[in-house]
């Protein structure tokens, strides 16, 4: 359903609030770069510090910029099951592909609570939905059994996965468990040559957001199973995927942003706050080693 490079977009700030017009900017940019789809709202989108009008504002701005040129996977995940299926069911009529479903955070349910979780969501809405499954975040683990279970249970609700648990060995699991159709996406970018290999057709990307063109053609030659070329563009975005990940995400990708567009500013929200002099540089390394400083101030 879904491939190819998919940036989680971040969410620009401007003054303390939305920057409607940078985040234009930034969607026309990606789908120009060549991203196969986007996600707002996500946690690279800062989404745990938007009100629920403004969560609603960035995915109606996306899909409404996007005019139908790439599919929108809106981040729809809450600990509160009743407010993820309310970020649905406005996604829905906004437009949206799917919605991108985060395990339950902080509330930490077993599998039983996993399940009934997004059996409700797929019950109770027919958007399409995307597992997100990110335990260092969450806590709270998505196993493949459980996957399983939910794909099974509802193949025309649950259509895909993002995981990002760092376990490759669950692209196999799940291509096992599910079939070799169910959409699977990484969502660790230093982990998309092995997660391809393994299954994967594309990736949930942070680096997308400042390296699009970069990340675009890495999965085009995945896709085409250019390993030589897919090996090329991953040795000059890798040290990009963990500068990306040097201090608190997503402030190094706002800097990074910063550093390539004069039009978006660096700024996050609390508790969050920009990142290090020490994250600064490693960005500005892995942005110089990916060729993307070039011509930047000229």
């Amino acid at each position: 359903m879904f491939s190819g490079s998919i940036p989680a977009l971040v969410t620009p700030f401007r003054d303390g609030t939305f920057d409607e017009a940078a985040f234009r900017r930034l969607v026309d940019w990606q789908i120009e770069s060549g991203s196969k789809a986007l996600v707002p709202c996500g946690t690279t989108g800062e989404a745990s510090t938007l009100s629920n009008a403004e969560h609603h504002r960035v995915i109606e701005i996306c899909i409404e910029q996007a005019a139908g040129r790439v599919p929108v996977i809106a981040g729809c995940g809450s600990n509160d099951t009743r407010n993820a299926l309310l970020h649905m069911n406005f996604s829905r009529k906004a437009g949206a592909a799917a919605g991108l479903c985060v395990a339950p955070y902080y509330n930490r349910p077993g599998q039983a609570g996993i399940i009934a979780h997004f059996s409700y969501l797929a019950e109770h809405s027919d958007l399409p939905i995307v597992l997100y499954n990110v335990p260092g975040r969450t806590v709270t683990d998505i196993e493949p059994e459980t996957v399983c279970e939910l794909a099974k249970r509802y193949p025309d609700r649950i259509v895909a996965i993002k995981d990002a648990s760092g376990d490759l060995s669950r692209v196999t699991d799940h291509r096992m468990g599910i079939g070799k159709d169910f959409c699977q996406l990484s969502g660790d970018d230093e982990l998309a040559l092995p997660a391809n290999a393994a299954g994967s057709v594309g990736c949930i990307s942070v680096t997308a957001n400042v390296a699009p063109a970069l990340c675009a053609e890495f999965q085009q030659a995945c896709a085409d199973n250019d390993l030589v070329r897919a090996r090329e563009l991953n040795d000059l975005l890798y040290p990009l995927h963990y500068a990306m990940f040097e201090d608190a995400s997503p402030a190094p990708v706002k800097y990074a942003l910063s550093r390539v567009h004069d039009w978006i500013l660096p700024g996050v929200r609390l508790p969050l706050v920009e990142c290090s002099e020490h994250a600064k540089k490693a960005v500005d390394a892995a942005l110089e080693h990916a060729g993307l400083l070039e011509g930047v101030g000229a």
